[in-house]
């Protein structure tokens, strides 16, 4: 066993090349595809050294472990120049890595309804050219594309900010749709529709979405980005939701297809009835696994008005490590999507604030590291990240 002062030095050592200009990757077991790990939040980088040099060379060490695990690279609120620049690093150095990079665009007009992330391009007409950026910075290396969290779950139409024509949520349709048919036919490029999580919309609801979106012309979609959902909710969902996408596309009506809620043999029933696709011709998904390891959070009867269980919960954990090798023939990869230990902003649950009274401080801003909830997901990861 090392001794402290030995470990300590380890620690340091890592932590300080991590810090370095090029990322690492963490390489997949088996015939998994190597996922691209980015430099992570400063922060974290500063937690892990303080953890260390105050003696605590476990929860170090775990925290070290996260920022190595591959994780995606987000993007949003740049100027075309800037993206363009930025994406074309990312793959570049994803490329010398033999790594795939996974890539969260997040510029949507109207983005997160203008609550907690707000931002985003103003129009339509900024937000094309800030994805052919995009475009011009993947070029032709690879990247696996996750095309706007809450793009398609959370309208304009769901945020009251709509006019009685539905303007807006028609151009939230048109501003995916070019999303897709802009980046889905670069030479390596693959892209992903939003569909929230299982516990927000039913099956019946999501697809017409997705088919408005533009999901015929992209890989498929991805679930659960920034939430808690387990690992079989999620894979059940997307079965469910590429089942239905493929009963609509031989002529059905996505209405009666089963959803999420439906006892899971009636809904296995109908599926081998109805649905005679085979998952070579279906629509895959992705999933996000980096805080479902202990799955979502049940606030107190009774205690919030609203108590925003997607937001900072307490006492979650990492979930299941990233792969593009999952073991389900519609499931295209698990990744970690949300970066883990930076916040989803300031947790009010319906109280006057301003602490989070789930936790009793103030939680950092949207995006902004999260040192109490880092350690939170560390020490309740499942499976464990340290032995």
């Amino acid at each position: 066993m090392r001794r402290p002062a030995a470990l300590l030095a380890a620690l340091v050592a890592a932590a300080l090349t991590l810090i370095a200009p090029h990322a690492h990757a963490a390489q997949a077991t088996g015939t998994a595809t190597r996922l691209y790990t980015p430099p992570a939040n400063p922060d974290a980088y500063r937690q892990i050294l303080r953890l260390a040099q105050q003696g605590d060379y476990r929860d170090a060490a775990g925290l070290l472990a996260m920022t190595r695990t591959p994780q995606a690279v987000w993007y949003g609120d740049q100027t075309p120049a800037e993206v363009e620049a930025d994406i074309r690093e990312t793959v570049r150095d994803a490329a010398r890595d033999r790594a795939l990079p996974v890539l969260a665009l997040y510029d949507i007009p109207g983005r997160d309804c203008s609550q907690y992330s707000a931002g985003g391009a103003a129009n339509t007409a900024e937000y094309k050219a800030w994805i052919d950026a995009v475009a011009r910075g993947i070029g032709r290396r690879d990247a696996l594309v996750v095309l706007e969290p809450d793009s398609l779950a959370l309208l304009p139409s769901d945020c009251g900010q709509d006019d009685a024509q539905g303007t807006l949520t028609a151009a939230r349709y048109a501003e995916t749709a070019y999303a897709v048919h802009t980046l889905e036919p670069l030479a390596a490029t693959r892209v992903y529709l939003d569909t929230g999580h299982p516990a927000w919309h039913s099956v019946n609801s999501i697809v017409p979405r997705l088919i408005n979106g533009g999901i015929a012309d992209a890989t498929g979609f991805f679930t659960n980005v920034s939430n808690y959902q387990t690992d079989d909710a999620n894979a059940w969902y997307g079965k469910l939701i590429s089942s239905c996408l493929a009963y609509a596309a031989s002529g059905g009506d996505p209405a009666a297809c089963p959803n999420q809620w439906w006892p899971r043999p009636d809904a296995q029933s109908w599926l081998d009835a109805n649905v005679q696709a085979t998952p070579e011709t279906m629509k895959h998904f992705v999933t996000d696994t980096s805080r479902n390891g202990q799955g979502p959070w049940t606030p107190p009867a009774g205690k919030y008005t609203d108590a925003q269980d997607w937001c900072n919960p307490p006492a979650r954990g990492l979930g299941a490590r990233p792969t593009t090798s999952p073991g389900d023939p519609l499931q295209d990869a698990r990744l970690w999507v949300k970066i883990p230990g930076e916040s989803d902003g300031l947790c009010l649950r319906g109280t006057p604030g301003p602490e989070d009274p789930e936790r009793g401080t103030v939680d950092p801003a949207a995006g902004a590291w999260f040192p109490d909830m880092a350690l939170e997901l560390v020490r309740n990861a499942v499976p464990p990240l340290t032995p």
